[in-house]
């Protein structure tokens, strides 16, 4: 049952707890792509043991007992011996590769079980050794996708994910310093970060073999591209539009509409502000739980541009041109 530790270590690290000033969160287990174990416990001084399956097929003939690597227990990592787990239907359709949603090979089949925890880093305070657990989020989660995730909204959109666990897929467009972009995306907490071209190609499938399909799509382009990222939306998924730079209408399959149930939705923040000028409470909540993540550094300003005042021309230029992912600050 060892493998289930293995993923809670990687699980518990979220990044509420990365700062020290954050009470550590109930254990969660961590998403399919590798989850819990059905196997025998190992004493906590021996190799751990996983029911590891490095191809699909029928389970008696793929599943194998072997041994497996145990993570380096963190500061904000929960050490996990499980005790028991039950072998599900799903479970078997997993190992056997007819799931919808399949872990990356190899993988250990299994998404439920107790455990007891072993240790813990020194600043998780919510668990302590001898307790038993069990999954609090078993299943892959929420996704959400979205273009324009360059931009000063999308990129905050990739960081409040992230500190509320879930998962981010964010179109960009193509264009000549893309690697470079990437990375920078990816180090504020984006899963994933694809090209408008990619959301029409068959390797968008694999994405979805470790995450499950956006319930929310946002969109503040407009045109193909946008039509291609409502495609992967679940059943009974959301697309809301906040934007429309490709100056292109929306267009949406008949079919997404009446087989699928698709949701669209509006939102303009002028509207929203006079909407919501009387519920002062509920902004005020909004605005404080914005501010914890900025406290915590979980929400940072996007790249900038500072130019003073009477550079203005300059800063209106550089806000047309193509490919410019700094916002453009004027200093009075």
């Amino acid at each position: 049952m060892q493998r289930a530790a293995a993923r809670v270590l990687r699980g518990a690290r979220t990044p509420q707890v990365l700062n020290s000033s954050v009470r550590t969160p109930p254990v969660r287990t961590p998403p399919v792509r590798s989850p819990p174990v059905r196997a025998r416990s190992a004493p906590a001084d021996t190799a751990p043991l996983g029911l590891l399956y490095e191809r699909h097929g029928e389970p008696a003939a793929v599943v194998q007992l072997k041994d497996l690597e145990e993570p380096k227990l963190g500061d904000c990592d929960v050490h996990v011996k499980m005790l028991a787990a039950p072998i599900n239907p799903a479970d078997i359709n997993m190992i056997q590769g007819t799931y919808p949603l399949l872990s990356p090979l190899p993988a250990v089949g299994g998404n439920e079980g107790v455990g007891e925890v072993l240790e813990v880093g020194r600043r998780v305070a919510a668990l302590k050794p001898g307790d038993w657990v069990i999954p609090a989020d078993a299943g892959l989660g929420d996704s959400i996708i979205q273009n324009a995730a360059n931009s000063g909204v999308g990129q905050a959109v990739i960081q409040i994910a992230r500190a509320s666990g879930i998962k981010s897929i964010n179109v960009v467009r193509n264009r000549p310093d893309l690697p470079k972009l990437v990375e920078r995306l990816m180090a504020l907490g984006a899963d994933h970060v694809i090209t408008e071209e990619m959301l029409r190609k068959p390797e968008m499938k694999d994405i979805f073999k470790s995450i499950p399909r956006p319930k929310l799509a946002l969109n503040c382009v407009g045109g193909k591209s946008t039509t291609e990222m409502l495609r992967h939306l679940q059943p009974k998924g959301t697309m809301v539009t906040y934007g429309g730079m490709a100056k292109q209408p929306v267009m949406v399959p008949v079919s997404a509409f009446i087989f699928r149930d698709v949701r669209l939705r509006g939102f303009w923040m002028t509207q929203w502000r006079k909407e919501h000028a009387q519920d002062q409470e509920s902004v005020a909540a909004m605005m404080e739980a914005l501010c914890q993540l900025i406290r915590r550094g979980q929400l940072t300003a996007p790249a900038c541009t500072e130019l003073p005042l009477q550079h203005y021309r300059a800063a209106l230029q550089d806000c047309m041109k193509p490919f410019v992912s700094s916002k453009q600050i004027l200093l009075l």
